[in-house]
């Protein structure tokens, strides 16, 4: 299985490890993909004042996939992402997020993943393995991934599918600003768990 690959649920025999299991019809969905934003999502969440949960999301970005049946481990996949896109449902809390005491949108517009390494984990599950970054600084992520099928859509086009999500702690990139609570705590964790429903369609030719 490859990082498209999907389990076969009717095979009962033990049959190869799926990381290295390459089929015929994974083998067709080799070539490369754009990320279709309008029915994609990027979004995160992130811990607020210690009692509940902040949800955001993304929404402009582009992306692209190569996905590679016959050597999974060769797939890569890339985002560029505007940051003063981000929306919380708050125009005060997005202004201040787009601030010089987080993401400073002026100076850094884009954030940005390049993957460096594709791995199967079995069944549906994969992992991208990359470099993001953030005002400027690049780290290394990992973002565990569901593949979620193959179709093509009433237009014509072949589309695949994955769902993903990953954690990281924004203070590596510098992103420390925060607000001590008289309860003890602060304002915003410093952990983000981002979330990604990809829907990818085929390039032509």
């Amino acid at each position: 299985m490859g990082i498209f690959g999907r389990k076969n649920t009717d095979d009962t025999t033990s049959a190869a490890p799926a990381s290295t299991a390459v089929s015929a019809d994974l083998a067709a969905l080799t070539g490369e993909y754009t990320i279709d934003p309008s029915h994609s999502s990027i979004g995160f969440v992130a811990r607020h004042a210690m009692v509940t949960n902040v949800k955001g999301s993304f929404l402009d970005f582009t992306g692209s996939l190569h996905l590679d049946g016959s050597d999974p481990s060769k797939s890569t996949a890339s985002l560029d992402i505007k940051m003063d896109s981000i929306d919380t449902g708050s125009a005060d809390r997005d202004g201040h997020l787009k601030s010089s005491d987080f993401f400073k949108t002026d100076e850094f517009p884009t954030m940005t993943f390049r993957s460096t390494k594709a791995e199967a984990l079995g069944g549906d599950d994969y992992r991208i393995t990359g470099d993001l970054q953030i005002l400027g600084t690049t780290k290394e992520i990992s973002i565990d991934l569901e593949f979620n099928g193959a179709a093509k859509d009433p237009f014509g086009n072949e589309r695949v599918g994955f769902e993903g999500k990953s954690e990281l702690l924004r203070s590596e990139w510098g992103l420390t600003w925060n607000a001590a609570l008289e309860t003890g705590g602060v304002l915003v964790s410093d952990k983000i768990k981002l979330n990604f429903d990809i829907s990818a369609i085929r390039n032509a030719g």
